[in-house]
């Protein structure tokens, strides 16, 4: 603590009891004292705050510097964690699409057998016939036949063609039947 000055001096009165002068003198003195203590502590706040001021913001820096550390490793692993989601949601998504996928492929080729429209393995088959039937054609020496079509691209020939082998077929229809009785 600090020391007061001691300035009053001791009287030799008979009761040992200051003077109201000596009061006086050193209340003023005690006054002055504390003043000068007032001073010296803002002078002494006023320099060194500033410097508590600047070690204080160096600090919150290194507070904040840190913190933004760990709150970037917190992000990095949050986004991985995401990241892991998404794809476990997505290969999920991609899998039930597959398998809905399988079931309406299923469904359709259900009723297209049941409209009697030929599936995959029996056009297969019927191509593999088809070619076993003509190398059995070209093998024995004929030719395969010209397929006849009436299309407008085929022109007159086509039609013609189609037209004779329509009378070969009557022709050999009308001989191998028995004739019709009229209903006259």
């Amino acid at each position: 603590m600090a020391k007061f000055k001691k300035t009053a001096k001791k009287t030799s009165s008979a009761k040992g009891k200051p003077t109201p002068e000596q009061l006086s003198r050193t209340l003023s003195e005690s006054a002055q004292q504390v003043w000068l203590a007032g001073v010296g502590a803002f002078s002494r706040a006023q320099t060194e705050g500033t410097k508590l001021f600047e070690a204080l913001i160096k600090e919150g820096l290194k507070l904040e510097q840190n913190a933004m550390k760990f709150a970037g490793g917190q992000a990095d692993v949050m986004r991985g964690a995401v990241e892991n989601t998404v794809g476990q949601a997505r290969d999920r998504a991609t899998d039930t699409w597959d398998r809905l996928e399988k079931v309406f492929e299923d469904r359709v080729q259900r009723a297209l057998n049941k409209l009697g429209v030929p599936g995959r393995d029996d056009l297969n088959e019927l191509s593999r016939k088809v070619d076993t039937l003509t190398a059995e054609l070209r093998r024995q020496g004929g030719k395969p036949a010209a397929r006849t079509t009436t299309r407008r691209a085929g022109g007159a020939a086509t039609k013609a063609a189609a037209k004779g082998a329509t009378k070969t077929a009557t022709t050999r229809q009308a001989t191998t039947r028995k004739p019709r009785k009229s209903a006259t």
